[in-house]
């Protein structure tokens, strides 16, 4: 695990207990349905990358598979209890996006949500996603984003400034380059909240 993952860990190990509290106005406002938009399109053998909480769980379809991956173990726990309340039958796992610990074209879905704009390497991790789908399966992303209006994007990368060394997290990344980098097909992409939100639908060939 390298520094910087290492210290990604500790961020969200110590906000683990609060996160769902603190982003719960930044969900309604912001973020929207992006959640609901990924568990209709999700499919067959799902695997989540850097679940969080679990706040994705409760869309998922009850006839898909999930497994989930999260570097955090406190944020971890939580997404398992969620699980068990919800009665959701899921293999969740203590893992790193970068290095995913499974065999090329084990998935029939890959999903992340929220977290590439504070994974280290996003290239990385993209990479990885591509690699353990099976040929025409699709990866679903949702992030917060560079806005697409100058003005905005110009405070955002202020933001940046005290955001990234504090807790790694990026507000002018962009995400789709990186997918087609990939390998992937993008068929489906839609930007909203002035161009700060990108929902991404990818298959692979």
């Amino acid at each position: 695990m390298t520094g910087a993952t290492a210290k990604q860990r500790r961020v969200w190990d110590k906000s683990a207990s609060s996160y769902d509290r603190q982003i719960a106005l930044v969900e309604r406002v912001w973020f929207g349905d992006g959640r609901s938009w990924l568990g209709r399109r999700a499919r067959g053998r799902v695997l989540e990358v850097a679940l969080g909480t679990g706040l994705n769980l409760a869309h998922y379809a009850p006839d898909v598979t999930i497994t989930g991956i999260e570097l955090s173990p406190e944020m971890l726990a939580i997404a398992r209890r969620r699980a068990a309340d919800l009665g959701r039958a899921a293999d969740l796992r203590e893992g790193d996006a970068e290095h995913l610990p499974f065999g090329d074209g084990s998935f029939d879905t890959v999903v992340c949500a929220y977290a590439l704009c504070s994974i280290p390497d996003p290239r990385a991790a993209i990479a990885e996603m591509a690699r353990v789908l099976v040929p025409g399966g699709i990866l679903l992303l949702v992030d917060h984003i560079g806005s697409s209006v100058d003005p905005l994007r110009g405070a955002q990368w202020l933001f940046e400034r005290v955001t990234i060394p504090l807790a790694g997290e990026h507000f002018t990344r962009r995400q789709i380059h990186l997918v087609e980098a990939a390998g992937l097909v993008v068929e489906e992409t839609e930007r909203l909240k002035a161009g700060t939100v990108e929902r991404i639908l990818a298959r692979k060939p």
